[in-house]
Order: structure tokens, then C-alpha cells, then sequence
């Protein structure tokens, strides 16, 4: 049995009723083997997969809150401290009632390779609760962020792990949790990324992992000697991360046909009217099926199935395991050319394969969206400078740095001779800067 073969059962014994996270270490340890076999004695000896693989510090714990009802609510907050040999953990906080350990610990390994990519010093990590922010009022969710962050303070710090947001945690509540982190600490730090812009807070954050999906699409299809200009898109989801897809990949010139949230899509023909978008989503916290009934011509449909539309690009940017694959194979029949994940994980195994084996340009969300993560970091050296950049220094920085993660990809892909390859290449480009780091801090 090789030596990823065995660390993946270790994984799988260890860590029952986890599939999430089995299926994350699965994909890297399949794209790394190549690089394995190549140093597995070297690797053995240090154990190097056995570390990669087990959270250097899992925090759980409990989150009492007072409703408006005065009754008295209960929730489980997580941070997982993944892997910090590149720098402090980084990662995002998650609100959601499907938030689990196995689910942060998936999330948080994504988030070690994802880092490494954008060339910057940002270790792994993520957290988050159980807590649903839908539907309560700003009271309750100031209450619940205040009591998950008397806790969380204790572990996180500037210079130690910088949360930031997740779904369920926008800048209401990073608003939130930083102003109880200030209170306890009296510190004024940069502890949290994704503040508002007059307290720390960076231009362009919000757009970030939408704009750099698109600019890492912009790479792949110049590749390919192809370009965006006229391309028909389809993008999951109707968040931030979608939201600033639809906004990027239309200035380029391609024309976005549907949109959907957790209920089902909208279809419209004539291309997506963002700003409705916005005002129903970000404004009025409304659900996506009001498009139909505002704009003439669009079709809304209740339930799953937004990859029947025929598209040459699809961009997954709602949540994990959201494109099977009976989707992918929809898909590849309807002519679709580049998929690029903006949600993290968004594509199960089984449809990643069936789209890069049929010829379909695949790359994954620890690439193609790291545009968010780099734009905390740059958040990150904001505050430590005490300055704030322009949005075009911001916006000017992303774009090199999606450029320059699809050259690492791109490269290490070539390199193990599998051009084309995204997935095995961003994985092993962002090993590679780890492992380097991980054997030159000892056994630790």
C-alpha cells in the first residue's frame, strides 16, 4: 500500500462521520502522490503526511445567548487551527446550521493550500457555529456574536489567528464580534478581516473572491487562446462570492444567464440585471425567485438542476458538493468549456473527474477562489501599516496575484507532466511552499 493510501484509512479511522473532510484529504493526497513517490522515504521518516493531515489545535465550545423572548439559546462554536508553517492561521468564520467539526476541518484543510497559493504568509484555519443569523434580529445576533467571541478571543490575535467571513457572517457581524473583541482585549488590532472601511477595513474585500474567480477564468481561457467576450455563463448561488462573479465576468463581456439560492433558479435569457439582484439580495435579504416577478422575460424554477441551462462557463459559488455528477454530465452534453469554483468544494469527486476527462478546463476553489483570502491579507497589512489603500492599489494587487497563482498551477501541473490538470497542479504548488516550511521548523 503506498504511502497516501495509508494516511487516507488513518484519516477515515480517525476521524468517524466525516465524509466532507475524508473527501478534501482524499482529493489532495490523490494529486499529491505523484510528488509522494517521487521523496516517499524522506517524507515517511518525518511524517510529514501524518502532520499535514491532523489539526495542529481544535477549539470547541458552547455559546449561550438570551433571544428576544428572553429564553435562553444554546450553540456550538468551533475554531480549528489547521496548520500554521507559513504564517498565522487564516480562514473564515461560518454561521450555519449544517456547521460541524468535520465540516471546518475539510474547510480548514482547503485553507492551507489555498494560502500557500496566494504566495503570502497566511497559515490554515476556519471556525464557526451551528447558529442560524436568518431571521433573527440585529439584537440577537449582536448577542450571539458577543458570547461566541468572549470565547473565541482567547486563541485568536493579530499575529496568531485572523478570522474573517464565512456564509452566515457579513459585516454585520464582523461588526459584531470585533467590537466585543476590543472590549475584552483592549486591543485595536487587526485581528478580524472584513470590517467596515471606516474601522480597518479594505476596499475591494467585499468583491474579492468574485472578482478573482473571474480573473483567474480571464487566465485560463488566454491560455486556451480563447477569451470570455461573448461567452454565456451560468454562477450558483446569489451571495457575495456570486453577486461580484456576475459583476467582473460581465464587464469582460460575457453575458450571465442564471442565478439561484437555496430554493432554485432563475433563468433570464437577456442576460442577469444585477442590480435587481442586489437590491433583493443585499438589500431587501429577499429570496432569488423575486427576479422573476420584477424582471420580463425571466423564468424562475423551484428545487436543484441550474446545470440543465446550456453555458460555455459555469461557476459554482454556493457551498460544498452542490455539482455531482449528473450535473457534470449535463454539462459536457450541452458544450459547456471551463468550470471555476467559487464555493469551496462545490464539485463532489465523482463530477470533477467526469469533467476534466472530458476535456473540460477544471480549477478548483483552493485556486480559483483565493481571491478573498488574498484580499484579508492585504487587509491584514493595511492595519499593520496603519494605512489604507486605494481600491485600484487593492484591486491592481488581486489581479496579480490570481494571475501568478494560475502560473503556479499552471506550472507545477506541466512540471509532473498532466498540463491542464488544475486540480493536481494547485494542490501540489501549494504543498510544495508547506512542506518546505513544515521540515524547516522540525518536528513540531
Amino acid at each position: 500500500m503506498s504511502y497516501t493510501d495509508e494516511v487516507y484509512e488513518r484519516v477515515v479511522a480517525q476521524n468517524p462521520g466525516e465524509p466532507e473532510f475524508h473527501q478534501a484529504v482524499r482529493e489532495v493526497l490523490d494529486s499529491l502522490k505523484v510528488v509522494i513517490d517521487r521523496n516517499e522515504e524522506e517524507y515517511r521518516s518525518l511524517s510529514i503526511l501524518e502532520r499535514l493531515v491532523e489539526p495542529e489545535r481544535i477549539i470547541s465550545f458552547r455559546v449561550p445567548w438570551v433571544d428576544d423572548n428572553g429564553n435562553i439559546q444554546v450553540n456550538k462554536g468551533y475554531r480549528v487551527q489547521f496548520n500554521s508553517a507559513i504564517g498565522p492561521y487564516k480562514g473564515g468564520l461560518r454561521f450555519h446550521p449544517t456547521v460541524n467539526q468535520g465540516i471546518l476541518k475539510f474547510l480548514g484543510f482547503e485553507q492551507i493550500f489555498k494560502n500557500s497559493l496566494t504566495g503570502l504568509p497566511i497559515g490554515g484555519g476556519k471556525g464557526g457555529s451551528n447558529f442560524d443569523p436568518k431571521g433573527k434580529s440585529d439584537r440577537e445576533v449582536m448577542a450571539f456574536c458577543q458570547s461566541f467571541m468572549t470565547e473565541l478571543c482567547k486563541y485568536i490575535g493579530a499575529d496568531q489567528d485572523v478570522p474573517a467571513g464565512d456564509i452566515g457572517v457579513g459585516g454585520r457581524e464582523i461588526g459584531f464580534l470585533y467590537g466585543q473583541y476590543k472590549r475584552i482585549k483592549g486591543l485595536y488590532e487587526g485581528v478580524l478581516t472584513g470590517k467596515g472601511l471606516t474601522w480597518g477595513g479594505s476596499l475591494i474585500r467585499t468583491q474579492a473572491t468574485g472578482y478573482g474567480v473571474v480573473y483567474i477564468l480571464d487566465e485560463i481561457a488566454k491560455a486556451h487562446n480563447d477569451t470570455l467576450e461573448g461567452k454565456t455563463v451560468i454562477v450558483t448561488g446569489s451571495g457575495n462570492v456570486a453577486i461580484y462573479a456576475v459583476e467582473k465576468v460581465t464587464q469582460l463581456g460575457a453575458k450571465v444567464v442564471a442565478m439561484c439560492d437555496s430554493n432554485g433558479y432563475v433563468y433570464d435569457p437577456d442576460g442577469i440585471k444585477l442590480d435587481i439582484v442586489k437590491d433583493i439580495k443585499e438589500v431587501k435579504r429577499g429570496r432569488i425567485k423575486e427576479y422573476a416577478d420584477r424582471v420580463e422575460g425571466a423564468v424562475y424554477t423551484e428545487g436543484k438542476g441550474i446545470w440543465t441551462i446550456p453555458c460555455d462557463i459555469y461557476l459554482p459559488c454556493a457551498t460544498q458538493n452542490e455539482l455531482d455528477l449528473d450535473g457534470a454530465k449535463t454539462l459536457v452534453a450541452n458544450g459547456c468549456k471551463y468550470v471555476a469554483e467559487g464555493a469551496n468544494m462545490p464539485t463532489t469527486l465523482e463530477g470533477t473527474a467526469y469533467l476534466q476527462e472530458n476535456g473540460v478546463c477544471f480549477m478548483p476553489g483552493k485556486a480559483a477562489n483565493a481571491g478573498g483570502v488574498a484580499t484579508s491579507a492585504l487587509e491584514m497589512t493595511q492595519n499593520s501599516m496603519r494605512l489604507s489603500w486605494s481600491a485600484e492599489e487593492v484591486d491592481a494587487k488581486l489581479h496579480d496575484i490570481m494571475v501568478n497563482i494560475f502560473k503556479k498551477v499552471d506550472d507545477a501541473a506541466k512540471r509532473y507532466d498532466m498540463p491542464d490538470n488544475y486540480v493536481v497542479g494547485a494542490n501540489i504548488a501549494g504543498f510544495e511552499k508547506v512542506v518546505e516550511a513544515m521540515k524547516a521548523q522540525g518536528i513540531v
